[in-house]
């Protein structure tokens, strides 16, 4: 199996590519082609993982269906017959790994979702005491689960850069305080939704980034939605706070990339096979846990 960096249809306009999804024009609405590509420090490697945009579509695909009734989301359609004519020559490229959107007015910033304190976070607690400037119990490790979950937004990076966690004030002063609160109180009603979903299957999840966009019908859920690339799973029966928790995500990347010494500056190196290998079974156990059944690459 090839991985597919990167898609071409034809006359459709391409708006723009990702670190890992392509955006096209369709109309009215929008084309996200999630490639397998495979980004790590903000850089998009050399070598893809075979069928992981696949993965990650399927898995926004169930938790949109499991989520559908907190909030209406930007879906119109995954089945290419049901795309525009014109699309429908790109099947090869498009199936399994596309979703034909809503356009929305975005809003500017990431909405973070965290029951358990790591990466970022977990930095800022060590420094500070704090995520987010929302003060957290002292003692608390990397790893520990938060006396409750909290909303951490962030920034978006319009460069490729890294974002940057802003405060709930800093949010309000962005939007508005009224939807500032909304979106606050959509991800936390998101995540807890999610976590107990996750925690049946075994699975912890630690925190999560959701993104939000507005059109005439109001709030829309758009994006990838809780997806190893936007979320931190961990096994809940090896979940030990006081260090790196065993995760369902690109660790394992970032892992062999540290090994290697890697300067985290352009051009990004390519991965072994077995680094790739082991990559993509992670995603595909990710998903096998979470919705029950297997994915066909």
């Amino acid at each position: 199996m090839t991985a597919l960096l990167t898609t071409n249809l034809g006359e459709t306009p391409l708006v723009g590519r990702g670190k890992v999804r392509d955006l096209y024009a369709v109309g009215d609405a929008l084309l996200l082609v999630a490639t397998d590509r495979i980004s790590a420090f903000d850089h998009v490697l050399a070598t893809g993982i075979p069928g992981k945009g696949k993965i990650l579509t399927e898995i926004s695909l169930f938790w949109l269906g499991l989520l559908a009734d907190l909030v209406p989301s930007h879906l119109i359609t995954a089945e290419v017959s049901e795309y525009p004519a014109a699309l429908r020559p790109y099947a090869d490229q498009l199936a399994g790994r596309s979703m034909l959107v809503k356009r929305a007015m975005m809003f500017p910033v990431e909405c973070v979702a965290r029951g358990y304190l790591a990466g970022s976070g977990w930095k800022e607690y060590r420094e500070r005491g704090t995520v987010c400037g929302i003060s957290l119990p002292g003692g608390l490790l990397d790893g520990s689960r938060l006396p409750e979950p909290v909303f951490t937004p962030a920034t978006k990076s319009q460069d490729g850069a890294h974002d940057e966690n802003i405060s709930f004030e800093a949010t309000e002063a962005l939007m508005g305080a009224q939807d500032a609160a909304e979106l606050r109180r959509l991800t936390l009603a998101l995540y807890q939704r999610a976590s107990q979903h996750a925690e049946s299957r075994g699975l912890i999840l630690a925190d999560t980034k959701f993104e939000f966009g507005r059109t005439g019908e109001g709030i829309l859920l758009a994006d990838e939605v809780l997806t190893p690339d936007s979320s931190r799973y961990w096994e809940a029966e090896s979940w030990k706070p006081g260090g790196a928790q065993p995760s369902f995500d690109k660790q394992y990347v970032r892992d062999y990339l540290e090994s290697i010494r890697w300067n985290k500056q352009a051009p990004a190196p390519g991965l072994p096979d077995e680094v790739v290998e082991r990559t993509l079974g992670k995603y595909m156990e990710a998903f096998r846990r979470l919705t029950g059944r297997g994915i066909q690459l």
